[in-house]
């Protein structure tokens, strides 16, 4: 199975297959695999040890080279497996200082900002570990996020999401993002303008 997979210079860590949500337009509901990996299906969930032994042989292979970023993004909810994440970034700043005596690549969490709904009680400061944290926003209301992103939480989710965001910009960077095309032109307007207003910068992705 694929944990560590690279898109162009960036690595990538697949750690769990669930999610929270069902995004319309979640890659997963078209193709198998991404970059180098022919299929980002699990047939379980990896162990910190079997992530850390992937990341380490990916890391090896682009040797003398190093990653421009290193993801947390796969076939499922990253922060499902929180944890696991605090621990593999802590790691791979670890790594990065005593094996190769330089700063670490860029550490990004791809996630839908639902960790307080999945996890109820998590302290956001774990997360001062992650360099960026790349919030897919993708609706300016509660009825639309319900429609884009399907989340089984409901309606509460986006107003959930929005906390998230708020708390996790004093411990590391934050970022939303929309997806081209999944919006009106009006409603991608809203975004911006919601996104101005808690301070956050809004990527606008293409669809992949």
């Amino acid at each position: 199975m694929t944990v560590a997979y690279q898109l162009i210079n960036k690595i990538y860590l697949n750690i769990t297959n669930e999610c929270s949500c069902d995004c319309v337009f979640c890659l997963r509901n078209n193709i198998d695999g991404v970059g180098d990996a022919s299929s980002l299906w699990l047939e379980r969930e990896p162990t910190i040890d079997e992530i850390k032994l992937a990341l380490d042989t990916k890391v090896r292979e682009l040797l003398p080279n190093h990653p421009e970023e290193i993801v947390f993004c796969g076939f499922g909810e990253p922060m499902i497996r929180a944890d696991v994440v605090v621990s593999i970034s802590e790691y791979i700043k670890e790594m990065y200082s005593s094996l190769y005596g330089r700063p670490a690549p860029l550490v990004r969490l791809n996630t839908n900002g639902l960790a307080f709904l999945m996890h109820p009680g998590f302290d956001v400061r774990r997360l001062s570990c992650v360099d960026v944290v790349s919030i897919s926003l993708n609706a300016d209301d509660a009825k639309e996020f319900q429609r884009v992103a399907r989340p089984r939480y409901g309606e509460a989710a986006f107003g959930s999401m929005l906390d998230f965001a708020k708390e996790a910009r004093g411990y590391t960077s934050v970022v939303f993002s929309v997806v081209e095309g999944t919006l009106s032109p009006e409603r991608q307007g809203n975004c911006q303008v919601l996104a101005d207003s808690l301070g956050v910068p809004l990527r606008i992705r293409p669809m992949e």
